[in-house]
């Protein structure tokens, strides 16, 4: 066989063995073993005696990804970025954040669930994992919904949906991770993804004044709140928003001239402030011992599928199935943007059986070269105007792109994650329950991947001034 054949035949039996519901992680480790060992073989012909040669040699070369990989300084970020969502939840602070919010925008139709989207795009600001963006809120913000009489469905899908935010408003750990794959500017992407987080929690906001609207008794607002204690629920909720500027002003300084420092550098330095926020608001050895444990464990498992997918990805090179997608793709006689349509309902579809973070790393190794491919002719003719879409723009472009639809697959069953950690959070939810309660934001969703795609500004304006 051919290296383009065993590449097809074995990321086959890599999708089955997923489906069959091996962890993503441990099935891309030995898919690219298996590969590998395949590949090296069939130099030699398939040769008995050369087999013990082609598994070391396929041992070798696996061995050596992980660390050489995965030993890069921008993937810091992503510990230094959860620790940072953890230390401000057990320092009281996300909580303090929802109260503001309520406060603030509680008194329109469905307000209480307009504050909980507002809260988690605040609290999504200075954590990187959108995980554990929906578990802190199904804690805070669903018992306060159920209380005032919102649907326990709807609550739930409210913090479910709001906790995709994460994924895009920086500092994002799956933007951090699509940058390295690409291997694009950190900064720029995760500016690029600030403007895109907001878009998506507004149409988030509008979604459900509408439907309150449309449905009285729906969502009931919450009013009684003077403008004295709307004052004076800004303060506490300050740190966070104090810490998205230190973390804004290195990655890119609005003053003007140079960045302060290296995104890595101000994630490490955003930690440390809210670390010493937490101090100062009494924060005790045990909690700090469980934020630095949860961090700990959401980090390997990130590592982890990092490590496995990436001996795939070894493979592939091998395979150069790469090359050979990005050549078909550009042979179809179909205009570019429905092209790039069907790659986003591709993932649409791939969210159904895989986690976001797992699916990325599996496809764009194959996905991008493609995208990139097809740079020739034109997405989409305002940014091919307003930005140029060639090169780094495209890719950034791309990557929003990809990391909404991986919020999106982070929603959508059987494998929504943030469905699964809602209904482990509160035991009078289950899984359906939850995923009926988002069902709504689908909708919202696809609206702002239209308005992604038709206005590419949306994306591009932030990463061009820097």
């Amino acid at each position: 066989m051919e290296p383009i054949d065993i590449g097809i035949a074995v990321t086959a039996v890599l999708f089955v063995l997923v489906v069959l519901g091996m962890r993503v992680a441990f099935a891309a480790a030995l898919a690219g073993l298996v590969g590998l060992i395949w590949i090296f073989w069939s130099k030699k012909g398939y040769d008995p005696d050369e087999f013990g040669w082609a598994l070391s040699v396929a041992v070798k070369t696996a061995g050596q990804v992980p660390h050489s990989k995965v030993s890069s300084q921008a993937l810091s970020l992503i510990p230094t970025f959860i620790m940072i969502g953890y230390l401000a939840y057990y320092a009281g602070l996300t909580k303090a954040l929802f109260e503001a919010a309520k406060r603030w925008v509680g008194w329109l139709p469905g307000g209480l669930a307009v504050s909980t989207v507002f809260a988690t795009a605040g609290f999504a600001a200075v954590s990187g994992a959108s995980v554990a963006t929906a578990a802190v809120f199904a804690r805070i913000a669903i018992p306060e919904m159920l209380k005032i009489g919102y649907d326990k469905r709807f609550a739930a899908g409210v913090v479910a949906a709001g906790g995709t935010l994460a994924s895009l408003i920086p500092p994002s750990a799956i933007l951090v991770i699509y940058a390295i794959i690409v291997e694009q500017d950190v900064g720029k992407l995760l500016l690029a993804g600030f403007i895109p987080g907001v878009v998506s929690a507004l149409i988030y906001a509008g979604l459900i004044v509408g439907m309150a609207l449309a449905m009285p008794g729906f969502g009931p607002p919450v009013g009684g709140f003077t403008w004295g204690q709307r004052l004076r629920a800004l303060p506490p909720a300050l740190p966070i928003v104090f810490v998205v500027v230190i973390i804004i002003f290195f990655i890119y300084n609005p003053l003007g001239g140079d960045a302060w420092g290296t995104p890595t550098e101000g994630g490490a330095l955003g930690a440390f402030v809210v670390f010493v926020m937490a101090l100062l608001r009494g924060m005790r050895w045990r909690q700090l011992r469980d934020a630095l444990m949860e961090t700990a464990k959401l980090s390997v498992m990130i590592f982890t599928i990092i490590w496995g997918v990436l001996i795939y990805v070894r493979f592939l090179g091998f395979a150069d199935l790469p090359g050979a997608f990005s050549n078909w793709i550009t042979s179809l006689e179909m205009p570019p943007l429905l092209i790039l349509v069907c790659i986003l309902l591709a993932y649409a579809v791939l969210g159904m059986f895989m986690d976001a973070i797992g699916m990325l790393l599996l496809t764009l190794p194959v996905v991008y070269p493609a995208v990139m491919a097809l740079n020739g002719g034109e997405f989409v003719s305002a940014a091919d105007s307003a930005f140029g879409m060639s090169g780094p723009m495209c890719a950034i472009w791309f990557g929003i792109l990809v990391v909404k639809m991986a919020e999106f697959c982070l929603i959508t069953p059987p494998i929504g994650l943030n469905c699964f950690v809602v209904a482990g959070v509160r035991p009078d939810l289950s899984v359906q329950d939850v995923f009926r309660g988002v069902t709504p934001f689908f909708i919202a969703d696809a609206v702002t991947i239209a308005t992604l795609v038709m206005v590419p500004g949306i994306v591009l304006w932030l990463p061009s001034l820097a």
